[in-house]
């Protein structure tokens, strides 16, 4: 099971990185343009927002079912510290990550909110673009394209 969904998180993540940069730059045109905002920008950002989350509970189902989280319960997290694989495994990883995914729901929360346009754009295109970078910081790039 733990390589089924290690296999879904690792091509979940393209979706979730399309889908985002995808938003972002929607995002930016619609500012640029200074056009009225519509369904198919709301549906855009959701579909980001979703695969976001999707990929954020997938991760969470990894975390505890890892062999780097039982390296954990046999080192101690001192220990885990100390190694810097099994920290970006267990601690920076998930970590920024749910950050990340924290400022996305944010962008998306003050876009429903804002009344123009400009600044439903403006929500949306900044603090998915702060998670955006924030994902790409901590993607085990090594590993995750072998």
């Amino acid at each position: 099971m733990y390589s089924s969904v290690l296999d879904l998180h690792s091509y979940w993540a393209f979706g979730v990185l399309v889908f985002l940069l995808i938003a972002i730059l929607n995002s930016f045109v619609g500012l640029k343009a200074k056009r009225p905002f519509n369904l198919q920008d709301r549906r855009i950002a959701m579909i980001a927002l979703i695969f976001s989350h999707v990929q954020l509970v997938l991760g969470l189902i990894l975390l505890f079912t890892s062999p780097w989280f039982a390296a954990v319960k046999e080192l101690g997290m001192g220990g885990a510290m100390k190694d810097s694989t099994i920290r970006l495994y267990v601690v920076e990883h998930p970590l920024i990550n749910i950050i990340a995914l924290t400022l996305i729901t944010i962008g998306w929360s003050k876009h429903k909110r804002a009344e123009e346009s400009d600044k439903k754009f403006k929500s949306i295109a900044v603090l998915y673009s702060i998670g955006l970078v924030l994902l790409l910081s901590r993607i085990p790039w090594s590993a995750w394209l072998n």
